[in-house]
């Protein structure tokens, strides 16, 4: 019989993620070395790993993924590293482990965008609740803009949060989206100064901790059902275009 991990069992094992959970509320700072996360090919496959012991620690009531430094996620690091249709493989299936093991995590997320989200930001964008500071930006980054198809979730969650006319531009354009912006299109709920935003979401936190705790877990399984189902329906399919064009012409990344 399996046993649920602890978080003193799989706090220190993540080297892009700083753990901490204080009274059932799990904070999440992602980070490259202490600073703001830089996006690639380790991070892609250690987080949806960690999601899974998230989504597996019953302890973990309510889940606060915020960024370390000044950004969410605003650059990547995939230079000289073209993938073969071999590893290709590879990153399908840590794109499906990332995409899949958040939306099953039964905790309630909370996005606390600290900065700049323009690498996978459908990570804050899968969260329940999202908090924005007010000098952060929206963007799809790396992926038309740069050659590739938005395959790896993007194509989902921003047509769903924009609508399908005004998600197609955003994608098909690289428009990048001010903090208020990103209100006034319903991507986010909440624009702030980049201090009140932590002590913003422990407050949220603990205001969804007043329900009972199987009520709040059903309630986030019943909201997140469609982005679920259009998630899988759509996630490997996005991921195969996005290799194959790769494969075609794989772009020079920027660290």
């Amino acid at each position: 019989m399996s046993t649920q991990p602890t978080l003193d069992e799989y706090r220190d094992d993540y080297e892009y993620a700083d753990l901490e959970r204080n009274d059932g509320v799990l904070e999440v700072t992602l980070n490259t070395d202490g600073d703001e996360l830089v996006w690639g090919f380790e991070p892609h496959h250690e987080l949806g790993y960690l999601f899974a012991e998230i989504r597996a620690d019953t302890e973990n009531e309510v889940v606060i993924i915020t960024g370390a430094g000044e950004n969410f996620i605003a650059e990547e690091d995939l230079a000289n590293k073209v993938p073969d249709p071999q590893d290709w493989l590879q990153v399908i299936e840590d794109a499906k482990r990332l995409a899949y093991n958040q939306l099953e995590i039964p905790a309630p997320m909370i996005a606390a965008v600290n900065g700049d989200a323009l690498v996978h930001s459908e990570i804050a964008l899968y969260c329940d609740i999202v908090l924005c500071a007010e000098d952060a930006h929206f963007q799809d980054k790396p992926h038309y803009n740069d050659g590739l198809v938005p395959g790896d979730g993007v194509q989902v969650i921003y047509p769903m949060l924009l609508g399908i006319n005004r998600g197609r531009y955003f994608l098909l354009t690289g428009e990048k989206l001010s903090a208020q912006e990103a209100k006034d299109l319903g991507l986010v709920a909440e624009v702030m100064p980049r201090e009140e935003l932590l002590p913003r979401a422990h407050e949220l936190a603990d205001t969804l901790l007043e329900r009972a705790p199987m009520t709040v877990r059903l309630t986030r399984e019943a909201i997140l059902k469609e982005l679920k189902a259009r998630t899988r329906d759509n996630l490997v399919h996005g991921l195969a275009l996005e290799g194959l064009a790769a494969m075609d012409d794989w772009p020079a990344f920027e660290a």
